[in-house]
């Protein structure tokens, strides 16, 4: 097996063809499908003004799969989580990024999907974030649920896990309109034994494989946008060399004709050859 596995396609159809117990962990960031109050919200053809500041708007490609309403999202979240129980080995972790609107819904679809629900990790993004005006308090957390595939054992190789992680988002260390910072990528995957594998299901722009591979970890990447298939090849390239990768993007596909025609469960490994 290869330090890292990108796979283009659909995410529960890939991982209804992945073997069980084959990864020590699952640290994901699906989409979040959340703050839109009215019918228009939710229809909206891009995701780019949503997740991006003004003038960072038209950085990154956009993304599908963000505009289920609450109870489709519980539903689906449920269906590939439970998944990803019969992926991770018994004692597993599960880790699963969600904002304050959606955090209900996941803790009740982490439990329905069969994992072993264990608290949350606060994510504190810092003073920087976003507030709609200054009645507010800032949205400046998103917050990651954890649990188990079954019992959760003794760790042998670290712990106790920190309960509050505070990593600022920073522009160069972004490549995904919802993308995480390495850094914080890099304490999360700590939590599988080194050689071990991560599994991402919403893989992104590859932060959680690059973050394993500088961890000496092994992951396996699901995406189903194909700009982002190209962005992740271009990062791992450069973690391989030593080196970080530049912000070019890949020209994305136009309109949502692109979007009806990507390919579903078209397994690519990393080096481009069949998984």
């Amino acid at each position: 097996m290869d330090d890292c596995t990108v796979i283009q396609g659909e995410t529960l159809r890939i991982l209804q063809s992945l073997e069980d117990a084959s990864a020590d962990a699952l640290i994901t960031d699906p989409p979040y499908s959340s703050g839109g109050m009215y019918r228009g919200d939710r229809a909206m053809s891009t995701t780019d003004s949503k997740y991006t500041q003004s003038e960072q708007r038209g950085t990154h490609p956009d993304f599908g799969g963000d505009n289920r309403d609450q109870r489709s999202w519980g539903y689906w979240t449920a269906l590939w989580l439970s998944e990803c129980v019969r992926i991770v080995k018994p004692g597993g972790y599960l880790l699963c990024f969600v904002d304050w609107r959606q955090l209900s819904t996941l803790t009740d679809a982490f439990q329905a999907g069969g994992a072993v629900w264990r608290g949350l990790v606060p994510w504190d993004k810092g003073g920087g974030a976003r507030a709609p005006h200054t009645g507010y308090f800032r949205h400046q957390c998103e917050y990651i649920v954890w649990g188990s595939v079954g019992a959760l054992p003794k760790c042998g190789h670290g712990g106790p896990w920190s309960g509050c992680l505070r990593y600022p988002v920073k522009p160069r260390d972004k490549f995904h309109q919802a993308g995480k910072p390495v850094e914080l990528m890099r304490e999360l995957v700590k939590i599988v034994p080194p050689g071990g594998t991560v599994l991402d299901c919403f893989a992104g722009s590859g932060t959680t494989g690059i973050a394993a591979m500088l961890e000496g970890r092994r992951s396996v990447l699901i995406e189903r946008e194909p700009p982002y298939i190209e962005i992740i090849r271009r990062r791992l390239d450069a973690a391989r060399q030593g080196v970080e990768a530049d912000h070019e993007e890949p020209e994305q596909p136009d309109g949502l004709e692109a979007a009806a025609s990507r390919p579903e469960g078209d397994g690519l490994t990393s080096d481009g050859a069949p998984a």
